[in-house]
């Protein structure tokens, strides 16, 4: 049996900081063999920039995916070189820089992550299920995991559910709140519709309170700022057969 972590989106330098003080030590406490970060808000103001990256990447990720604010900072385009680091396997083929799968070598057997965005209340991407089938065909390990990058909750458990049997693993990001729905689907995906947040507790997904407020009460525009304080990291843990690709368990984890 191996162990995969997924932290959910890291929120800023707070978020960073936070996982660069705890990642490791969690890794050891819970035996896992692959960490898995979304990191598409964890440059200051959101995006994901070499800076944010390399923090992650030095706290002790494997992998890191994203999301809709993939290419929200220009500097940002450069890191896809990394093979490490994936965008939405649904953004155009042509012209787009960056993959959505990265597969791992792990010696005795290899681990496929793959990063896909809903369209529901998103941008209007290439359909993520049709795109999916399209990416699974080429896929030779049978250890597969899909960071869902999706505002939806019914899509994100549709695709759950069609991935049931497929993937290893489905995990939800991009609504900042962790559910309480972690299950094994069919008796082989771990799923949770989404995985959390990693930065200020105390925060409206991550940014100052007031603000946010200010925002929702008066409908005038906020510049919103990255709130302070004590952090948390929102995640899962995910138990599997590297031989079969079959999880046996999956555990909702908060760090605080």
């Amino acid at each position: 049996m191996k162990r995969l972590l997924f932290i959910g989106d890291v929120v800023g330098k707070a978020g960073c900081d936070f996982l660069m003080d705890r990642l490791r030590a969690v890794r050891k406490d819970y035996g896992i063999d692959i960490a898995v970060v979304n990191g598409e808000n964890s440059a200051q103001g959101n995006g994901i920039t070499k800076y944010s990256a390399d923090m992650l990447l030095n706290a002790g990720a494997d992998v890191i995916t994203t999301g809709n604010h993939a290419f929200k900072r220009r500097e940002a385009y450069g890191i896809y070189e990394n093979d490490c680091i994936i965008r939405p396997a649904n953004y155009p083929a042509e012209g787009c820089v960056g993959k959505g799968i990265c597969t791992l070598d792990m010696g005795a057997y290899s681990v496929a992550v793959i990063n896909l965005s809903g369209t529901v209340f998103l941008d209007p991407l290439d359909n993520p299920f049709t795109v999916i089938d399209s990416i699974l065909a080429d896929v030779e390990t049978p250890n597969i995991f899909v960071d869902f990058h999706a505002e939806a909750t019914s899509e994100k458990k549709a695709m759950g559910y069609y991935l049931a049997g497929r993937a290893t693993g489905v995990f939800g990001t991009h609504t900042h709140v962790q559910t309480a729905d972690e299950c094994i689907l069919s008796e082989h995906t771990a799923y949770i519709t989404d995985a959390g947040m990693t930065g200020a507790e105390e925060s409206v997904l991550g940014v100052e309170i007031q603000p946010a407020v200010d925002r929702l009460r008066f409908h005038m525009p906020t510049r919103f700022r990255e709130a302070g304080g004590k952090c948390f990291s929102c995640g899962v843990v995910a138990e599997f057969d590297e031989k079969t690709g079959k999880s046996h368990k999956i555990e909702r984890l908060i760090i605080r």
